[in-house]
């Protein structure tokens, strides 16, 4: 398990270097279609110099009350500020407050149309088990809700963050749930190219038709 855990820390840390995103996913305006036919992932639009996010923390955070404010903190500010796209990426959500009703308020008033929350996941097996809440709302706003899953993926591999053009917050050690947030662009860029590689890797799951609600 160590060895795992030191292993995913080391490939974060090293994802941390500049990235760059090109076409669709640097908000330049080109046609989507094209970003498809180059073996794009459209579901995750960056927007490298989006107006940084207000109110939110930067830098180092640790442990699991850091991890679950800052996501209470982000989703509530996405829903102040209304943020065009958010990217919720773990392996299963398993210790994400995604039950609680303050989180889901949030992701409501968040919610509208022309809006994009993508979900990415090895299996959601623990969100559709204890998170009813949340499995809820996914189905209520299924029109712009994406959800993927990875299974081949290890727990480790796969981020645990939140990400968006404004801010970003991301798990380097799962199990002590120590990481970053803020909004450096570096930082920001790396992580979308890590999310987009596992998107393109991944396929559609968790969907709201047959949910059984």
């Amino acid at each position: 398990m160590t060895t795992a855990k030191t292993m995913a820390v080391s490939k974060a840390d090293a994802g941390a270097a500049p990235a760059k995103i090109e076409g669709n996913d640097a908000g330049t305006g080109s046609d989507p279609a094209a970003g498809r036919e180059a073996g794009m992932t459209p579901s995750v639009t960056a927007a490298a110099e989006a107006e940084p996010a207000t109110g939110l923390p930067a830098g180092r955070f640790s442990g699991r009350l850091a991890f679950a404010q800052g996501i209470r903190d982000a989703l509530a500010t996405a829903a102040r500020e209304g943020w065009s796209e958010i990217v919720l990426s773990d392996a299963d959500f398993g210790d994400w407050p995604l039950a609680e009703r303050v989180v889901v308020e949030s992701l409501t008033a968040w919610s509208a149309s022309g809006r994009r929350c993508t979900l990415l996941a090895r299996h959601f097996d623990a969100v559709m088990r204890n998170q009813a809440r949340f499995v809820r709302w996914r189905g209520l706003w299924s029109h712009i809700i994406e959800a993927h899953r990875c299974g081949d993926a290890d727990a480790f591999e796969l981020p645990s963050a939140i990400w968006s053009p404004h801010w970003a917050l991301q798990r380097l050690d799962i199990e002590r749930s120590v990481g970053w947030s803020g909004n450096d662009p570096e930082r920001r860029v790396a992580l979308h190219e890590a999310l987009r590689h596992w998107l393109h890797k991944s396929s559609p799951a968790f969907p709201a038709t047959t949910l059984g609600l």
